[in-house]
């Protein structure tokens, strides 16, 4: 999954693509780079941000998503909490909606997603973007706090009649977390499978890589290719990222070795032996 940050303020990216026709070309050189999802995206949920109205962020998304579907077949999600957002973005031709709220901020979304039948996310994250790195960080049990939270989303979701087979989970790596928390739902991400759904892990430039490496957020790809590899032989099965080239090479390597097998002969390199 290759982000698109259509914002003036996100973390890594914020206001390098903000313009809708630089935002167009990143996704197509994406696209390119071999994404297999596009997340747009028009408000940042970085630590301490705010929200922005639902007509601003469709201005920002709704014409870039417009333009992207004319070029590539790629499917679209929608990064967004706001109901709203997602039916105009779904209506410009989206096709998955990604909830970092998990259902929670907006009352009509479950609604919605589940009307257009489409894919959706669901995110753990400890109270708001505004508020979720404030105060004292404790989980007594991290990954059963997870899993637990997670699955009272899923049934939410499915009582609003999104099915079941649609429902993708997200561990909220940065969300209301320590980086000593990054790290061991990292570690420990294969016990989010007792959840029976995919796992979305979103580990890409994020600050637990620069506290470990010391290093800053233009320079993590490293960092960031270490924790694809790790979440992938955890059992991750969609990796959001940044750097989609590099970042596709690590997950196909990774899950080689957790397959223990090549993948099939479109991933294989000319010329090379069997």
């Amino acid at each position: 999954m290759g982000i698109v940050n259509v914002t003036p303020d996100s973390f890594s990216d914020g206001g390098r693509f903000f313009d809708r026709q630089r935002a167009v070309e990143h996704a197509l050189a994406l696209v390119e780079q071999g994404a297999d999802i596009l997340d747009i995206g028009g408000e940042s949920t970085r630590p301490g941000s705010d929200p922005v109205p639902a007509s601003a962020e469709i201005d920002r998304v709704v014409p870039v998503i417009e333009d992207v579907v004319r070029w590539a077949a790629t499917p679209i999600s929608i990064d967004t909490t706001k109901a709203a957002v997602a039916r105009a973005a779904l209506d410009a031709g989206a096709t998955l909606v990604n909830d970092v709220s998990a259902l929670r901020f907006d009352p009509e979304m479950a609604g919605t997603v589940a009307a257009a039948g489409v894919p959706l996310v669901l995110m753990h994250m400890r109270g708001t973007p505004k508020t979720m790195q404030q105060g004292q960080i404790v989980y007594g049990d991290l990954l059963g706090e997870i899993a637990g939270f997670l699955a009272g989303r899923i049934q939410q979701a499915r009582q609003a009649g999104i099915a079941a087979e649609r429902i993708i989970v997200d561990p909220g790596i940065g969300f209301g977390k320590t980086a000593e928390h990054n790290l061991s739902i990292i570690h420990r991400l294969g016990e989010l499978a007792a959840l029976g759904r995919p796992v979305l892990l979103g580990v890409s430039r994020k600050a637990f890589i620069g506290q470990v490496l010391d290093v800053p957020v233009e320079q993590r790809v490293f960092g960031t290719a270490a924790a694809v590899a790790a979440g992938v032989l955890a059992g991750a099965h969609i990796i959001r990222v940044h750097d989609v080239a590099p970042m596709r090479q690590v997950a196909l390597l990774a899950q080689a070795i957790a397959n223990e097998s090549l993948p099939a002969a479109p991933g294989r390199a000319s010329g090379e032996r069997p």
